[in-house]
């Protein structure tokens, strides 16, 4: 049967197409909210992606072997849950109904572990595409530890103007090119359009120059956005490409096939009048009633895909045939490739003076070995944030390496990680100053809503960077990212602390989101009860270092602000007043714990005082006064700066001292 508007379709991708643009319009009218004009213009392409050419099964939405699927342009999410349930995936009518609305299935944007087939979650314009560049690097590396008869999938991407404008694109399709990442292909929805109006407000530029400059596989398909087999061969095309990733280009019209909203900027942003919806039912051919969803579809959808859930059934098969190498291949999968066993560790002797920076160094060379999912890496800055693996870099030449040079791209390369942990089986660490954690906060922020265990590591913590300036002193960052939900900012106390921190982290089957802060400067590392103390509570978030029965004031601390406030209570004792010794090196953590505990540590019925280098913002929950940095740093030496901005054991003997005496 000839279909006179979606070229190639067969009847059943026709139904779909119908009604899942339908459903584009329906949803959002109801919700009174919503992109319906996006989704209806890439029905067909979606379509297309998962009747012939994703690898999927969707009785099981979450086989190891299933092709990932990003919809990069998020806002059009009303697509991908039309196709889900077009396709046979757990979402029903209800779910359907309830878009946009309070603790529904099928949210404004997608969310990560909320709806099926969605793999990564996805909001700000262009972070789709670099989680995709994370999941193919996952999927190569898996595949080159496994082989192609265990792992055997590619990573489709499906984004928009607005994905390419911003400049995380540019830096991820840098990264993926140079990588040679073959089986990534984004397909780009260049339907020019933008909620302002015709992108040509802003953009001039030339997609398919810049991708091809950036070493990927063009395709321009022009105005075929609605013909099946073109986009089928393109896809085939892309799979057939084995040196580089793919840009498939496609003119769609936006709204289409509305006579009064298609090219407009209001099909951007705005739910469709009911006249409107009216109209494009009746173009259509379907029914004019809310929500109306073929009860077959799904069931026939399911039916229509045997051979690609047939290749699910065989890939278990190939996985019992593997003996070990399969199981090896679904323990890494069950624990995202965590740490055996911590074993035996050579801490830094007490006493010493050891920059935190270097702990993570030797926490690399003491566990990578033993963590199979471990990759690390840097922007640009591997020898001083200490992540270095040793062997090949990752690299067509070398599919199975760990190390990944993300150039200068803090951007890109914390979605990138994002990506890496969503795919499974793989535990990534990035690094970069901890200055530069403002570039990478968007993909910071995605990581944590998302719950995936990803690990940032920013050195160079505090004004201790010294000569560099304020430019590269970080002051207001810690609360910056302390304010961010479900993210853990750990600030380790000294080395030794360091590296069990980050034993622990590598150790956890599902670890949390963690931004790891650690210090350019050397710190003192603890003496053995302090070193005790830390052993048992670090992990808590807050401990006790130093208690007395008989103490008269609390020195709470974090990082290397530790070392001087337990020089200071030592001081202070030498003159006979006794004071304890908190350590807070992870807010979130510390407030995870029973309030008993919280209570036992901070002692709220002593005066307190905290140090940190850094904004002294959100103190005043745990202490009475805060000492800190409220304002920029200085271009000097770090010792200099430090005692410039009175950060040391001196600001809080005074602090102790003047207080008693005013108190007294």
């Amino acid at each position: 049967m000839v279909d006179h508007l979606f070229t190639g379709a067969t009847e059943l991708e026709g139904r779909a197409i119908r009604e899942i643009m339908a459903l584009a319009m329906d949803a959002p009218a109801q919700a009174k909210s919503g992109h319906s004009g996006t989704a209806m213009a890439l029905s067909p392409l979606g379509v297309t992606l998962f009747a012939r050419l994703l690898r999927h099964d969707p009785t099981d939405a979450q086989w190891a072997d299933r092709d990932r699927f990003i919809l990069s342009c998020g806002h059009a999410s009303i697509l991908q849950y039309g196709l889900a349930r077009a396709f046979g995936y757990d979402l029903d009518e209800q779910d359907l109904r309830g878009f946009r609305q309070p603790h529904s299935r099928t949210p404004g944007h997608p969310e990560r572990g909320v709806t099926p087939t969605v793999e990564v979650t996805t909001g700000p314009l262009g972070q789709g595409i670099a989680n995709g560049v994370g999941m193919a690097i996952a999927e190569r590396i898996l595949r080159s530890d496994f082989g192609e008869d265990l792992v055997n999938h590619r990573t489709w991407v499906v984004a928009g103007d607005g994905c390419l404008e911003e400049g995380i694109s540019h830096e991820a399709a840098s990264l993926a090119g140079s990588l040679g990442l073959d089986r990534l292909t984004v397909f780009y929805d260049d339907n020019h359009i933008t909620i302002d109006g015709p992108t040509e407000l802003a953009m001039h530029d030339d997609p398919a120059a810049r991708f091809r400059a950036y070493g990927w596989h063009v395709i321009e398909l022009g105005e075929r956005a609605n013909d099946l087999d073109a986009l089928e061969a393109a896809g085939v095309a892309a799979i057939a490409e084995t040196a580089r990733p793919t840009l498939v280009i496609i003119r769609s019209h936006i709204g289409f096939p509305s006579p009064v909203m298609m090219d407009r900027r209001e099909a951007h942003g705005s739910p469709f009048s009911a006249e409107a919806i009216t109209q494009v039912k009746a173009i259509l051919g379907v029914p004019d009633v809310a929500f109306h969803l073929d009860p077959e579809l799904p069931s026939a959808m399911v039916e229509a895909l045997a051979e690609r859930r047939a290749e699910h059934t065989r890939w278990e098969a190939a996985m019992v045939a593997a003996g070990e190498r399969g199981a090896r291949l679904r323990r890494q999968y069950d624990t995202n490739g965590a740490l055996a066993e911590v074993g035996p560790v050579d801490y830094f002797a007490g006493g010493s003076r050891v920059a935190t920076r270097k702990a993570m160094q030797r926490a690399m060379d003491t566990w990578a070995a033993h963590t199979p999912g471990l990759t690390a890496g840097s922007a640009d800055l591997t020898d001083n944030t200490g992540v270095v693996l040793h062997g090949a870099p990752q690299g067509a030449s070398a599919p199975g390496g760990r190390q990944i040079h993300y150039g200068v791209r803090e951007f890109a390369m914390g979605a990138v990680l994002v990506g890496q942990a969503a795919h499974g089986g793989i535990r990534p660490i990035g690094s970069t100053f901890f200055v530069f954690s403002d570039y990478a906060r968007p993909s910071i922020r995605l990581a944590a809503l998302s719950r995936v265990g990803t690990l940032f590591v920013f050195t160079h913590d505090s004004i201790g960077v010294g000569e560099d300036g304020p430019t590269h002193q970080p002051v207001e960052h810690l609360m910056a990212l302390r304010a961010m939900p479900q993210l853990h900012v750990v600030r380790p106390s000294d080395a030794n602390e360091t590296l069990d921190l980050v034993a622990a982290y590598l150790a956890d089957d599902n670890p949390p989101t963690t931004a790891l802060v650690l210090s350019r400067q050397d710190v003192t590392v603890m003496n053995d009860d302090d070193r005790r103390a830390s052993k048992a509570g670090a992990s808590n978030g807050g401990y006790v270092v130093r208690e007395s029965e008989d103490a008269r004031f609390t020195l709470v601390a974090t990082g290397s602000e530790v070392s001087a406030a337990i020089a200071a209570s030592e001081q202070l004792a030498a003159d006979g007043i006794v004071t304890r010794v908190v350590a807070m090196p992870c807010w979130t953590c510390f407030e995870e714990q029973p309030r008993e505990y919280r209570e036992t540590v901070l002692r709220r019925s002593l005066p307190s005082v905290s140090l940190e280098a850094g904004a002294t913002l959100g103190w005043s929950r745990y202490v009475d006064h805060a000492i800190g940095i409220d304002s920029f740093g200085l271009s000097a030496p770090g010792d200099y700066v430090f005692e410039y901005f009175n950060i040391g054991a001196q600001c809080l003997v005074d602090h102790v001292r003047d207080w008693l005496g005013a108190s007294s």
